[in-house]
């Protein structure tokens, strides 16, 4: 879509932002503020905030809309379906367009023609802190910035991937969104256990059975994956810290996994006994 005068008067670029949200008070009026003078619309799609969330978002200059959670992928589909542009920018509310990225941005959708229909970008991890990520951070880069024809988001109530169409291409973007995921480890611990629970009911609805022995190797494969694999071990207290709650975290979902299978059984046999 090529922007309109108004747009290219302003200095904006024609792409619509959206965020879902609850309870982020603290941090969503700094990840809007690092776009609303870039994009032409931030979209907040909030799930039920018990804090100032909402009216923050507003006084920031965001498009709020209520919508109950129906998980990760289907709040984000219904966030696409909220933007009025034909590029859409997903990011969260514990994240920051760093200003490197804000110029990419700019540069790649002020032409009227970007090489690509779908965009990668690099998003690195901060701790508790930092005010920009370390040099190692660790990073994922899923499809964050993409043409509303060229995909749209999974259904999957766990995993917020785009599901990219099979004839386009992909890009990648050279600078990153900062990720201030963690405020701090007990926030950490409570956010990783909800998830655990969406991940147990998730492998139930779709039949999958992990196996028993994993209780033994998790915890020590996923300390290592993190603290030497993701470079945890340059970076100090948080580094240690962080890979031994994400190596619990990974236990317990197998613990409650296996929990959740005999209690299963348990109940199919009690239907069957009953039924004698």
């Amino acid at each position: 879509m090529i922007a309109t005068r108004s747009e290219n008067n302003t200095g904006k670029i024609p792409v619509s932002v959206f965020i879902i949200a609850k309870n982020e008070a603290d941090r969503i009026g700094a990840c809007i503020d690092a776009v609303s003078s870039l994009v032409s619309e931030v979209v907040v799609i909030d799930s039920g905030s018990k804090d100032d969330t909402v009216s923050v978002a507003k006084d920031h200059g965001a498009r709020v809309i209520f919508n109950t959670w129906p998980g990760f992928g289907l709040q984000k589909r219904f966030g696409e379906d909220q933007c009025l542009k034909d590029w859409i920018l997903n990011i969260d509310a514990d994240e920051i367009v760093s200003p490197e990225l804000r110029n990419e941005l700019k540069l790649l959708l002020s032409s009227d023609a970007p090489k690509h229909d779908a965009y990668r970008v690099h998003i690195a991890e901060m701790f508790p802190g930092e005010v920009k990520p370390h040099r190692w951070a660790y990073s994922l880069s899923p499809v964050r910035l993409y043409k509303k024809t060229a995909g749209r988001y999974s259904k999957s109530p766990v995993h917020d991937r785009v599901d990219v169409n099979p004839d386009v291409t992909i890009g990648l973007l050279r600078h990153r969104i900062h990720h201030a995921s963690i405020r701090s480890l007990s926030h950490q611990i409570e956010k990783l256990n909800t998830y655990t629970d969406m991940q147990v009911a998730d492998l139930a609805t779709r039949g999958r059975n992990l196996s028993k022995w994993r209780i033994f190797t998790e915890f020590p494969m996923a300390f290592f994956k993190v603290y030497f694999l993701r470079k945890h071990f340059l970076r100090g207290f948080y580094g240690v810290a962080t890979a031994s709650t994400l190596a619990l975290i990974r236990h317990i979902r197998i613990a409650k996994h296996l929990e959740r299978r005999r209690l299963d059984r348990e109940s199919q046999t009690g239907r069957k006994n009953s039924s004698l």
